[in-house]
């Protein structure tokens, strides 16, 4: 993968260094996982064209995928508006489990909401 000469400038200032790196698969749309980047794991992943992190636990550079085979493969990526947020499309390779729990997405655990309804009568 290489760099677009206009790519623009990421702003690693706002976080400490850091951006959040969401990650999309490109053939549903849906989102797999949030990992964040600072300017050396955001380098790494446009050179090698795959999505690479820095993890904040281990403090250390991690290429998602490195051990599992599920690498992330990027079609795409993005800036946002204030370019301080990524959205990298991609391709997930091996068995297509993103998540260490085993499942495709890390977003599986649904937060009820509380509805207008419900609310204005829990308030009557």
């Amino acid at each position: 993968m290489t760099t677009a000469v206009n790519a623009p400038t990421i702003d690693f200032d706002k976080m400490d260094g850091l951006v959040p790196g969401v990650v999309q698969d490109d053939a549903t749309g849906q989102i797999l996982m949030l990992g964040f980047l600072n300017p050396t794991s955001y380098a790494k992943s446009l050179e090698s064209g795959f999505v690479t992190f820095w993890s904040r636990t281990r403090q250390k550079l991690w290429m998602k995928g490195e051990t599992s085979g599920n690498r992330l493969r990027i079609v795409s990526a993005f800036t946002d508006c204030d370019n301080d947020t990524l959205v990298f499309r991609v391709v997930v390779e091996g068995d297509g489990l993103v998540c260490h729990e085993g499942t495709v997405s890390c977003f599986t655990k649904q937060i009820p909401l509380q509805t207008t309804a419900t609310a204005e009568a829990a308030n009557v």
